[in-house]
């Protein structure tokens, strides 16, 4: 069989077993062998590295991960793409794959199962239609990963690495940049897949952090301010605060800025995280003090 990467192979695949490409399920299959390369290099995939691959498709990616990692566990959704992987990577034996819905399925409990105490890298071509949720969901749960390297649309890529004061920056931006350390590994032309997309796709390496790159008082009431700060982006912090999810007045939200050093006619997008973590701990020494 040619690499899995050829338009005949995959149009043979498809009719030896009656596949059909689900934009329900955002299938799109990588054909462009470099960008199978740049994945590889950019996610510095080694045999001394664990790999937990989410929608292997037919196998594109997963072949490539098993020649160059230790182990591969590919979670996949499509039930009739199972028969599909068998044939075309079942040969791998270090590769093991799992019909389910990761969304779905206790991750944490599946890498300890499969990974023991080792952390693996996720790779992954996701689905358009699932990529924040299962981005949020690894890092919010703290699933044990070392990194995330996943292709994604070029435009949530650009608003997770974007910084204050541009268009792209918002909470998705400065949630993911607290929890890792973002960087493009490289831009993909939508003419690199079949079926092509609508859009063009970025991959993007997260790296997790080990440790959090700013002080809080209390998490949550950080999560709340970014939520807070980017919910109306034309109010001012001011207004944004004392209107949203954390519930404090606008006396509170005004002193919390005051302390925070902060003018109160302020927009969110003009915030960096380090800043966005000092408000938060000026809004919790506010409303504890109420609370007293």
């Amino acid at each position: 069989m040619e690499r899995l990467t050829s338009p005949r192979t995959i149009k043979y695949i498809m009719e030896k077993y009656g596949f059909r490409f689900s934009k329900g399920l955002g299938q799109n299959f990588i054909i462009d062998e470099n960008v199978l390369t740049r994945i590889i290099e950019g996610s510095e995939v080694t045999k001394n590295d664990m790999i937990l691959e989410i929608g292997p498709g037919i196998g594109v990616l997963t072949d490539v991960l098993c020649e160059n990692a230790s182990k591969v566990v590919s979670v996949e959704i499509d039930k009739s793409l199972i028969p599909v992987l068998t044939e075309t990577v079942g040969h791998h034996e270090n590769l093991k794959v799992i019909n389910s819905d990761v969304l779905k399925i206790d991750v944490k409990a599946l890498i300890a199962e499969e990974f023991g105490d080792v952390k693996p890298k996720l790779v992954a071509n996701l689905p358009y239609y699932v990529t924040t949720p299962i981005i949020m969901m690894f890092l919010e749960e703290r699933i044990p990963i070392s990194d995330l390297v996943v292709m994604i649309q070029k435009e949530v890529a650009d608003r997770i690495v974007a910084k204050p004061s541009t268009k792209a920056y918002g909470a998705l931006s400065v949630v993911v940049q607290y929890f890792t350390e973002p960087s493009i590994v490289t831009r993909v032309s939508r003419g690199s897949f079949m079926p092509m997309p609508n859009v063009d796709s970025t991959v993007i390496r997260l790296k997790v952090r080990d440790v959090s790159p700013v002080q809080l008082e209390d998490e949550a009431i950080f999560f709340l301010t970014i939520k807070d700060a980017f919910g109306k982006r034309r109010k001012t912090l001011l207004n944004a605060l004392s209107s949203g999810f954390l519930k404090i007045s606008k006396d509170q939200a005004r002193e919390a800025l005051e302390i925070a050093a902060i003018n109160e006619n302020t927009r969110g997008e003009a915030l960096d995280i380090n800043t966005f973590a000092t408000l938060a701990n000026a809004i919790y020494k506010v409303r504890n003090k109420e609370e007293k």
